[in-house]
């Protein structure tokens, strides 16, 4: 059944008001973009009515859990101010420093809010929340408020990526195809992207082009660093690049929706479920020295899944079903509700 959809800004909330639906959600948003993306994502994959509340921390927030317990006490005044009654009948959350927020409205609607909580929260006060989706790569214990999921939720669906086809699609017209995404992360707290990577993968992704008479879509990110220089200087084959901080919008997702196959660093949980959110090959480039024990499981569980591949020599013709994990979080959610 069609959903009819009336969107309403103001305050720096975002209010999408579902036709016929009594059920208010609250998606807890904070600094960090895979959090946000993971709710947003979630909450939108619901089909319901939503509210966005933005968190602000202090240095409070930096605290253990079990130190801060059901509180807003590591929240800033402003985000103290919109989170108010009349208090939401679910509310998503992501990452450590958002559960005390979301288990203090809980206790302040009366324990009748249903949390659904992405990532765990840490084991103080995690039997608080109805559900907690983790990826299965993190190898947590089986608990009854626990679901896994393969990778991470993301807002990479269907319909985003016709939408972002019909918009990029053009700039690309001049170049030979196959289009192949290069989709480039880059360092982490505990590994660092190497110019020798960059060098190596760079000529990988060119060579697989030229062999298939195609081009690269080149993308790097903010953590690709001084090592995106290195990369572009390898891409000698028809492309067409963006670098982090460019001018203009950044064509990621135009990437993702127009390209033939995909070929994406490891480093990141987010950007590997992303680029497996469309049925064309996916490759991972993740060489040892860079992707830890985490990153090596969900590779593994990809390419388990059919949804990856090892980057080879060779661009292959194959397929596999879209990747979409928020689409079973909100299932999970909505199974719980009994909705």
């Amino acid at each position: 059944m069609a959903i009819g959809i009336t969107i309403f800004r103001s305050f720096g909330i975002t209010l999408l008001m579902a036709d016929g639906n009594d059920l208010l959600v609250w998606a807890l948003i904070d600094d960090r973009a895979g959090n946000k993306s993971q709710c947003l994502g979630v909450a939108e994959a619901l089909g319901r009515r939503f509210e966005i509340r933005n968190l602000e921390y202090t240095p409070v927030a930096a605290l253990p859990n079990f130190v801060i317990g059901a509180s807003f006490g590591g929240l800033s005044a402003r985000s103290r101010a919109n989170l108010t009654p009349p208090w939401p009948d679910v509310v998503i959350s992501a990452g450590r420093r958002s559960a005390p927020i979301a288990r203090n409205i809980k206790k302040l609607n009366g324990a009748e809010t249903f949390l659904a909580q992405i990532m765990y929260p840490g084991d103080s006060g995690a039997d608080e929340f109805d559900l907690i989706a983790v990826p299965g790569h993190d190898n947590l214990s089986p608990r009854p408020n626990l679901m896994t999921i393969t990778g991470a939720p993301h807002r990479i669906t269907t319909a985003s990526l016709a939408e972002a086809a019909e918009e990029w699609k053009e700039r690309f017209q001049a170049l030979p195809r196959p289009w192949i995404a290069l989709i480039v992360g880059g360092s982490t707290k505990r590994r660092t992207f190497t110019n020798s990577m960059a060098r190596e993968l760079g000529r990988a992704a060119c060579d697989m082009a030229a062999k298939a008479g195609g081009s690269l879509l080149v993308s790097t990110s903010r953590r690709s660093g001084e090592a995106a220089d290195v990369l572009i200087k390898e891409i000698t084959c028809p492309g067409y690049v963006y670098r982090w901080g460019d001018e203009g919008k950044n064509p990621y997702v135009g990437y993702l929706a127009t390209a033939d196959a995909v070929i994406v660093t490891g480093d990141s949980v987010s950007m590997c479920s992303e680029a497996c959110a469309a049925p064309v090959p996916v490759y991972l480039y993740a060489p040892a020295a860079l992707i830890t024990g985490k990153h090596a499981r969900l590779h593994q569980a990809l390419f388990n899944g059919g949804y990856a591949r090892p980057l080879g020599d060779a661009l292959e013709d194959w397929t596999h079903p879209p990747l979409n994990p928020a689409d079973e979080v909100a299932a999970e959610i909505r199974r719980r509700l009994g909705r």
